[in-house]
Formats: structure tokens, C-alpha cells, sequence
């Protein structure tokens, strides 16, 4: 199973200067958790709604006023399309992050998250106790 085959497609994307409170009501309104920033279809910066806590609001700015590149967690952790689930939980792990936009020739094409991850993982150990169930015996 490669990446692409849970990576969400058709995420939220905006570009450099979109404000914090554009990228807050757009988080909203939508139920998610991040915005990929980009140009050119190319991933170069990340808000999450934990940038938006902590550099925004925290910090006392005007959310009207911040734009993403100003808060944005830049050149963010990508993984390639192609590339193995387990190469994107390493990639999760070594840097810290619960989101990985999903690039294919550089170009962003969705993304996966740790939740993403999880449910595949909780499936896959639902189908491995099934086994063991079978195999066991009764009593």
C-alpha cells in the first residue's frame, strides 16, 4: 500500500498571503485541522490551527493583518505519492509532525495524517484479530 492510497486529495490550499483569519474561518468552515500553503501546486509552508493559537492570537496580532507566510511552518515535511505507509510514519516520527503533504514530482497532489494513519492502522489489527480469533480454540 503506498501513500497515495490514503492520502486525502482535494485539500485545503491557499497562498502566501492569505490572512490567519481567512485561513481560521476557512478551517472552520471546512472541519479540518491544517491549510497546505502554495505556489505553483508546490507545498511551501503549512498553518495549522495550533500556529493560529499560538502565533496569532497568543502573541496578540490582528488575525485581519498576519498573513500565512508570516505564521506558516515553512518548507514543510513532504512525502512522495508513490512512497510506502511506512516511510511516511518514519518521516511522521524523525520530524515531529502529524501531517504530511503528499507531492508527486514535487507537486502537491493531497495529504495524510497521522489520523489517517491511525484508522488504517486500527483496521489492519481489526483484520489480524479476526485471524487470531479464527484460529483459536473454543471452549
Amino acid at each position: 500500500m503506498t501513500v497515495r492510497d490514503i492520502a486525502t486529495t482535494g485539500i485545503e490550499t491557499a497562498g502566501p498571503d492569505t490572512t490567519a483569519e481567512a485561513l481560521a474561518l476557512r478551517m472552520e468552515e471546512v472541519g479540518v485541522g491544517s491549510i497546505v500553503v502554495e505556489t505553483d501546486m508546490e507545498p511551501v509552508g503549512i498553518v495549522t490551527d495550533r500556529d493560529l493559537a499560538v502565533k496569532v492570537l497568543a502573541a496578540g496580532h490582528a488575525p485581519d493583518e498576519v498573513t500565512a507566510a508570516e505564521i506558516m511552518t515553512e518548507t514543510p515535511v513532504t512525502v512522495e505519492a508513490d512512497e510506502g505507509i511506512l516511510t511516511a510514519t518514519n518521516a511522521m516520527a524523525e520530524h515531529a509532525v502529524r501531517r504530511l503533504p503528499v507531492v508527486d514530482d514535487d507537486k502537491l497532489v493531497g495529504i495524510v495524517t497521522m489520523d489517517d494513519l491511525i484508522v488504517l492502522l486500527v483496521a489492519e489489527l481489526g483484520n489480524l484479530s479476526r485471524v487470531v480469533e479464527a484460529e483459536s480454540p473454543t471452549y
